[in-house]
């Protein structure tokens, strides 16, 4: 019992009170500066908190789901679900093991210096948020894995618990992609400089992550719009455009997957920059942009009607591309 006391108290203070999740106290606090200095120079349209928090979108029933997910999501990580997912290591041992076989080379440690250090910093980083686009990509390409992502895109209102609203298939997916990226990434490096992988964190947080969520990530699980502009839009997703990624209009069906960096998008074909604020209804739509009937109107749905759809599309296969599917946005 005391020890799951301690798991509780554990996941909690990294939810709320660290740097490694999106809604820790200290990001949520930027967002409303943030949202509140948008607000000054919208000219004040409505008092301010009723305009941050409107009461249409935080007691909708697509809210109540993604505050259910958050919390079921929360238990997993207090048992340690996810944490059995966590095998970077392994493949970074693995793969510089199988390096230095080739080469016929010993492993020599060397002193880290500040130059190697930012250079991995930003090379992990670059390997995490392209790791995240094509999990990303995948999940809507895929008429199998596209229920299990489905539930995120179900949501009918966006706020900074939305990002929660996952399912836990999606998040075991997406952790066992960035486990094989980064530890070969990670190995590359170890056998590259023979040095250690010392990334630049506050905390135990890639700072590279702690700057993206101070400045607007959560925004975009939000009704609020902003835009960097079409130059920064072609580096970096916006709150705008990750919204737009959930809208239900056609021209924004598979748009703008990246997390942090547009870059991705711009290679890929998938970017969408916005020439102004768009009006924008979120949910999921058919071919033709109509929305469908939320097919995660619970918890359990959200959780078991996933299951359903996948073993569905494994059953009968069709030549046609996710997106051309109903309930595929």
């Amino acid at each position: 019992m005391g020890e799951m006391i301690d798991n509780i108290g554990s996941a909690f203070s990294a939810t709320f009170l660290g740097l490694e999740s999106r809604l820790a106290l200290v990001y949520l606090i930027t967002t409303v500066v943030l949202a509140y200095a948008i607000w000054i120079w919208r000219a004040k349209p409505q008092p301010f908190l009723r305009w941050l928090m409107p009461s249409a979108v935080y007691k909708h029933r697509s809210n109540i789901v993604d505050l259910q997910l958050f919390g079921l999501n929360f238990l997993l990580n207090v048992v340690g679900f996810f944490a059995l997912l966590t095998f970077t290591p392994l493949v970074t041992i693995v793969v510089l093991e199988q390096l230095l076989g080739l080469t016929n080379t010993e492993y020599t440690p060397i002193d880290s210096t500040f130059w190697r250090t930012v250079v991995t910093t930003v090379l992990i980083i670059l390997t995490l948020d392209f790791c995240k686009y094509w999990t990303h990509y995948f999940h809507h390409e895929s008429p199998t894995l596209w229920p299990f992502h489905a539930v995120h895109h179900s949501a009918e209102v966006l706020t900074p618990v939305t990002v929660s609203r996952v399912h836990p298939i999606y998040k075991v997916t997406q952790n066992i992609i960035l486990a094989i990226g980064v530890g070969i990434v990670q190995a590359i490096i170890l056998f590259a400089v023979m040095g250690k992988v010392d990334v630049i964190a506050i905390g135990s947080a890639n700072v590279g992550y702690v700057l993206f969520n101070l400045f607007g990530a959560n925004l975009r699980h939000t009704h609020i719009w902003l835009s960097y502009g079409r130059v920064l839009e072609h580096v970096f997703i916006s709150p705008a455009q990750h919204q737009i990624h959930h809208s239900s209009a056609v021209e924004h069906h598979n748009k703008n997957y990246g997390e942090v960096f547009a870059f991705w998008d711009w290679m890929f074909g998938t970017l969408y920059v916005p020439e102004k604020e768009e009006v924008l209804q979120f949910g999921i739509a058919d071919g033709q942009g109509n929305l469908i009937e939320q097919p995660h109107p619970t918890l359990r749905a959200a959780i078991i009607q996933p299951f359903r759809d996948s073993w569905q599309s494994l059953r009968k296969p069709t030549e046609t591309k996710p997106s051309e599917h109903i309930k595929q946005q």
